[in-house]
């Protein structure tokens, strides 16, 4: 099987020096690509900007912004298997780029936001999808009720929620799985390296299914 999986945070520029993003570090991401490939399972993965050296033996695609990164995944999407978008997208940029360093003002400024294309969605949406398709989603509060939520209105076959206080910027995790057909999983707080390879076996028994 071929996985496609997004990693990392994006960043969204606000000036040439500065930019929004998030503390992502793309370990969750970069595990569960490692776990494809160690499963015998080719690998695109399409990262932001991280701390971690790309795995061997995949096709390794580095994007900036949300923008890069949703053309790369529907440039890629229809050649896999599983879609597992595990990547921290920011939800909005800039409306307004400027091309020089905005000087620091004792008023302050306003930056107008509008919201980044939703790449999930926009995977859910296609009628003939031929992948499973796997979202995560990170949250700090009413975990299931915000997962479900997400399963339904992106239209994913998985969701797999987590609690952003507990996973940003380090090396463990715990995951609530939530499915198309109702049925939900937990698996308890352990390394991101053995919750990988959990989910890896997850995602192939799914697709099996599909």
């Amino acid at each position: 099987m071929t996985f496609l999986i997004t990693a990392g945070p994006t960043r969204e520029p606000i000036d040439p020096v500065r930019y929004i993003s998030n503390r992502s570090s793309g370990k969750m991401g970069y595990a569960i690509a490692e776990a494809a490939l160690d499963a015998g399972h080719d690998l695109i993965l399409i990262s932001g900007p991280v701390n971690l050296a790309p795995p061997r033996d995949a096709k390794f695609i580095s994007v900036s912004t949300s923008d890069e990164m949703f053309d790369a995944v529907h440039q890629n999407a229809d050649s896999s298997n599983i879609c597992v978008l595990c990547a921290a997208v920011a939800d909005y940029k800039p409306a307004q780029v400027s091309s020089v360093k905005i000087k620091k003002n004792a008023d302050g400024i306003s930056i107008g936001l509008v919201p980044t294309r939703d790449i999930l969605q926009s995977l859910g949406l296609q009628e003939d999808r031929k992948f499973l398709l796997v979202g995560f989603a990170a949250e700090t509060d009413h975990l299931e009720a915000n997962a479900a939520k997400k399963l339904r209105e992106k239209n994913c076959d998985i969701i797999v929620a987590n609690d952003a206080r507990i996973a940003m910027e380090t090396d463990e995790n715990e995951l609530l799985i939530l499915f198309r057909d109702g049925e939900t999983k937990k698996i308890s707080r352990s390394s991101k390296k053995n919750l990988a390879r959990e989910l890896v076996k997850i995602f192939q028994n799914s697709q099996q299914k599909v």
